[in-house]
């Protein structure tokens, strides 16, 4: 099948690789000309674990090309999916000016049947404005008769794990008002839906709730037990003895209830403010949204909080080791991620940082740009030269089993803040460490 993908960004790319992977022939398309010539040069611009061996397979098979012609593109694919960017805009709103621009170009170009699938993460009744929008530039055109469907298929894809999750879904949900774009989205998802039939058709509307409503779902459950954990601090119980009390329980699983430092990334942060904001548009108060969002803003101040008060509020000169950088392991992604919260307010703080993330240096040295107190770090040892305190804000697999001894010889003082819960207490309490963690007593 011919499919064509506007944006070439971490959802592009990953549907675009694993859509050539089973035999497809995809395009593509991106506006953004450095990007296009990157990756027709064999570099990927994101990370992602698997993404360049995939592109680089299927580019080589001539079912997976990149290109910034929009008439081409159109030109190419019955499938022509959006999966361009939805940032937030001043108030929290999803920002739909790119997934327009592109319903714009699909209706300026298209001479024949298409159907659009809206892959971007877009608020309840997106699809209608695309409609609209393609309907309006056809009948400009004076080919106002021209037919095509718009679908909404939203993306369920964790970073890290975006090639497992598109090649096994556990669901595969798609919103359509034509039982005919049913059967062809069927047809199209057929190679990863043999073992069981994991599509679930419904209508549109409800396809784009269900997308908001699974990542505010598991933001909710991040939020309440960083809650508990902050509660079991105070009454001095153990929220790790607590997790697994709870975590036994079927109803409630394992899964996204581990405390930390709170959630980051490009989608838990702006999909439950979009939802927010569309239920205000719609006279509805969130109360649970917005508790969700006070926690987590709170609980990315904690790991700063603790050094605070360890070092009484004397941070001025002080170097802090700081392992982990990227808002969760196996990515490079730096937005939203506490990492940044805490560095800024150690840097408020007088303090410097020495800073080591296996994925995310360059993305940070994008960020922040050269600056006194930030040093980025070869590797984890290097960081821990010199500095006053460890402090761990990525759960990376590199940091799980370190060597102790080390880390207490090359620290000034032996004390670690674990923003992600890694570490035994009583092992460090053996290797004279001073230990700090999430809804732990000391």
């Amino acid at each position: 099948m011919k499919v064509t993908i506007f944006g070439s960004g971490y959802v592009g790319l990953v549907s675009g690789a694993c859509l050539a992977d089973v035999g497809n022939d995809v395009v593509c398309v991106d506006i953004d000309e450095d990007k296009i010539r990157r990756l027709n040069g064999g570099e990927v611009p994101i990370f992602e674990p698997g993404l360049d061996q995939l592109i680089k397979r299927n580019k080589e098979a001539n079912r997976l090309a990149f290109t910034t012609d929009l008439a081409a593109g159109v030109a190419h694919g019955l499938f022509q999916f959006i999966a361009v960017g939805t940032p937030p805009d001043e108030d929290g709103s999803a920002d739909l000016q790119y997934v327009l621009s592109v319903a714009a170009s699909i209706g300026e170009h298209m001479n024949e049947y298409k159907v659009i699938i809206d892959k971007s993460t877009v608020p309840v009744g997106t699809a209608d404005r695309v409609r609209n929008r393609v309907k309006e530039v056809l009948a400009g055109r004076g080919m106002s008769g021209l037919e095509f469907d718009v679908v909404s298929n939203p993306e369920f894809l964790k970073e890290g794990d975006a090639i497992d999750d598109f090649m096994k879904p556990d669901r595969i949900v798609v919103g359509t008002d034509n039982p005919r774009t049913t059967e062809l989205l069927r047809a199209l998802y057929g190679p990863f839906n043999r073992n069981h039939d994991r599509l679930i058709a419904m209508d549109i509307r409800s396809a784009e709730l269900t997308k908001y409503a699974a990542n505010a779902m598991l933001a909710t459950k991040i939020s309440f037990m960083n809650e508990l954990a902050n509660i079991a601090e105070k009454v001095g119980a153990d929220i790790e003895h607590v997790r697994i009390g709870i975590g036994s329980d079927p109803r409630i699983g394992y899964h996204f209830i581990y405390p930390g430092i709170g959630y980051g990334g490009s989608c838990f942060p702006k999909d439950v403010q979009a939802l927010e904001r569309s239920a205000r548009e719609h006279g509805y108060p969130t109360r649970i949204l917005e508790a969700v969002e006070t926690v987590n803003y709170r609980q990315k101040e904690i790991l700063f909080d603790k050094i605070n008060g360890h070092f009484n509020g004397d941070l001025a000169g002080r170097t802090i080791a700081l392992w982990g950088l990227s808002f969760k392991p196996n990515t490079d992604d730096m937005r939203e991620a506490p990492s940044r919260v805490l560095m800024e307010a150690l840097w408020k703080a007088g303090a410097r940082v020495q800073a080591h993330d296996p994925a995310a240096m360059e993305e940070t040295a994008r960020i922040y740009g050269e600056r006194d107190d930030l040093l980025l770090c070869d590797s984890p040892e290097a960081a821990l030269q010199g500095a006053d305190a460890l402090a761990v804000a990525t759960e990376w697999k590199v940091f799980r089993s370190p060597d102790f001894e080390r880390i207490r010889q090359a620290l000034k003082e032996p004390v670690i803040f674990d923003g992600r819960n890694l570490y035994d207490p009583l092992l460090l309490k053996r290797s004279g460490l001073v230990h700090y963690s999430i809804g732990r007593p000391r």
